[in-house]
């Protein structure tokens, strides 16, 4: 269903099976937003209500089966080839903003801000829907609406330095290496820098060492696989490089706090009860 496309529009409410259960979707950087609904996670105290706006923004590879039933709002998908060749600030705070470490970000959205994000939705959606459809307009829609959620969410970024270049520079490299090198002087090095330097800024940044960040992410990872794979917990430990299993079902019971099994239990009972996969 996707192809080639870089880009894909669609009202929550009919969007169809074959968009959620394509694999070129884990490609894609994902906004959904929930128009005056319940928000589908349980929100922490520094939101104000449960009812309202919601975005979420789901990074590539955390493939989620949201429950679309009933729900108001719209999803945008984009790859980020659409975005290459924009200023690397920009770049950064779009990457930072869908928390690459996490399964997703989630912003409330005052009736103000909704306002201004839906003037541009409704222009971005338009040229979407055209017969012959301009790219570069598209992808300077596509920025605006990016630009509005940075800045609905600047409170939780810091002033850019050299040390955030090297913050995204290492998370750009663990995407790519984390299944084959577990080590974080493998990352200080491609960084040019020692891994004791390395640690002290992720401390700093993100609050967590080298190989805290690489645990997650393979952790991560094992969970998606659980969730969205027919593997069995032997074959996604063959899969993330651990060779013996049961040091495997060890090794995420710590980070996890249940072992593989037990989190594919409560993955099921889950879905069953929420209609969605959705499980942090």
């Amino acid at each position: 269903m996707l192809g080639d496309k870089v880009l894909y529009i669609k009202n929550l409410g009919n969007c169809p099976p074959a968009y959620l259960n394509d694999p070129a979707r884990r490609d894609f950087y994902e906004i959904v937003w929930l128009r005056n609904e319940d928000a589908l996670h349980v929100p922490q105290h520094d939101f104000q209500t449960f009812k309202g706006d919601w975005i979420y923004l789901i990074p590539p590879y955390r493939v989620h089966q949201l429950n679309k039933a009933g729900k108001n709002g719209v999803l945008i998908s984009f790859k980020q080839d659409l975005l290459e060749g924009d200023l690397k600030e920009f770049l950064l705070d779009v990457f930072r903003m869908f928390n690459i470490q996490g399964e997703f970000s989630c912003l409330q959205v005052n009736e103000e801000t909704s306002k201004g994000l839906m003037d541009v939705y409704q222009l971005l959606e338009e040229e979407y829907k055209k017969e012959t459809v301009s790219l570069i307009m598209l992808k300077a829609l596509l920025k605006v609406f990016l630009l509005k959620l940075i800045q609905l969410k600047e409170e939780h970024f810091t002033l850019q330095d050299i040390n955030e270049k090297r913050v995204y520079e290492f998370m750009l490299l663990l995407e790519m290496n984390y299944q084959e090198e577990r080590n974080t002087d493998f990352y200080a090095g491609k960084l040019g820098i020692s891994a004791k330097r390395l640690n002290q800024i992720l401390k700093e940044k993100l609050d967590k060492t080298g190989v805290q960040i690489i645990h997650d992410r393979l952790i991560l990872e094992a969970k998606r696989q659980i969730i969205h794979s027919e593997n069995t917990i032997k074959e996604i430990a063959y899969n993330l490089n651990f060779k013996d299993h049961s040091y495997f079902s060890r090794f995420f019971k710590l980070h996890a706090g249940v072992t593989p099994l037990e989190f594919q239990k409560k993955v099921r009972e889950h879905v069953i009860s929420h209609d969605n996969t959705l499980y942090n």
